[in-house]
C-alpha cells in the first residue's frame, strides 16, 4: 500500500486503512502488465479483528 485515499493526516501519524477503504497500491505478484505500476484498490481483508456496529468482532 502506497497511500490511503481521504486521509488528511496528523503530525507523526502514519495513514492507516481498514476493510472497505480505498488505497493506492502496487502489485507484487501477478501478471507482468499489472506489475511495477500504481493502481487504485479496495482493502478486502485484514489481520486485525474489527468491530461491527452491532458489537460483533470479526
Amino acid at each position: 500500500i502506497i497511500s490511503v485515499k481521504g486521509i488528511k493526516g496528523r503530525l507523526n501519524r502514519l495513514p492507516a486503512a481498514g476493510v472497505g477503504d480505498m488505497v493506492m497500491a502496487t502489485v507484487k505478484k501477478g501478471k507482468p502488465e499489472l506489475r511495477k505500476k500504481v493502481h487504485p484498490a479496495v482493502v478486502i481483508r485484514q489481520r486485525k479483528s474489527y468491530r461491527r456496529k452491532d458489537g460483533v468482532f470479526l
